[in-house]
């Protein structure tokens, strides 16, 4: 079965009564070169972690663009056996239908075997408006977080909302951690 192109996407969006606005823009990678981008467009902006567990599951981490994730320990957060490594480049396009730097949770849509994990974070939930790629990286989507959660629920896919575990501080020098 073939994969949505980004207007197919746009068009199913519409067919669910979700307002989305979308803004094209040069290509983006990271959220560092997507940070000029993401000042033009309102709403909060995410990254997004393609992940596998130990047993083979994939989970679809969306986390808002500059919160701080400890990828260590967030196995045990989203209940995944053992520790976290990144899917692959082709597990990435046979599974969610999109390439590395264009990952989104409006992939998920092309999941639909149910073999992806769809995990929010609940700072990025925080806020009304959320933004991601259409399935590529040259443009940018604007929904209403309840929208997202609707379309998400369209794919047969019941996201979980949590809060995902940040690195730990590190201290000043000659300070001790507290007991």
């Amino acid at each position: 079965m073939s994969h949505l192109s980004p207007q197919a996407l746009l068009d199913h969006l519409a067919a669910l009564g979700i307002r989305a606005d979308t803004v094209e823009h040069e290509p983006v990678f990271t959220v560092a070169e997507s940070r000029p981008v993401k000042a033009r467009i309102p709403g909060a902006h995410s990254k997004n972690l393609f992940v596998k567990d130990k047993k083979g599951r994939f989970f679809l981490i969306t986390a808002k663009d500059e919160t701080a994730i400890d990828l260590k320990r967030t196995h045990e957060a989203i209940g995944a056996s053992g520790r976290l490594s990144f899917g692959s480049a082709e597990q990435l396009r046979s599974l969610l239908g999109v390439e590395p730097g264009s990952v989104t949770p409006f992939a998920i849509v092309n999941d639909r075997a149910g073999e992806v994990t769809m995990i929010l974070d609940a700072n990025l939930m925080e806020h009304e408006r959320v933004n991601f790629h259409p399935l590529v990286n040259s443009m940018t989507t604007g929904v209403s977080r309840e929208d997202l959660l609707k379309f998400i629920r369209s794919t047969g896919h019941e996201p979980r909302i949590l809060r995902l575990p940040e690195p730990p501080q590190e201290l000043p020098e000659g300070q001790a951690a507290p007991m």
